[in-house]
């Protein structure tokens, strides 16, 4: 290859890795927003049952779902402490 072309492949690159910045930035704020949304849900559920320690069984599998949703989009632990708090309640039939 001459340097023509090396030049041409470069700024190519450059130019297809500008457009893609956009995208990269937006998924981001996409992804943070869904884990604030799965976090909301799971708080909610929590609240909700905390203080009898018991919980319907489809609240606790949407739990368990949401749970799983927000570990397989890389969240933080701030969740798991009441995860397992959950796990330990009376589900209700």
């Amino acid at each position: 290859m001459d340097k023509m072309t090396i030049s041409f492949f470069v700024a190519e690159l450059f130019a297809l890795l500008g457009m893609m910045a956009p995208v990269w930035v937006s998924n981001h704020k996409i992804r943070k927003g869904q884990l604030c949304q799965l976090r909301s849900e799971m708080l909610q559920i929590y609240y909700h049952n905390k203080d009898k320690k018991k919980i319907r069984q489809y609240e606790y599998e949407n739990f368990v779902l949401l749970y799983e949703a927000y570990k397989a989009l890389k969240g933080n632990s701030f969740i798991d402490k009441i995860y397992s708090e959950v796990k330990t309640w009376e589900v209700i039939t």
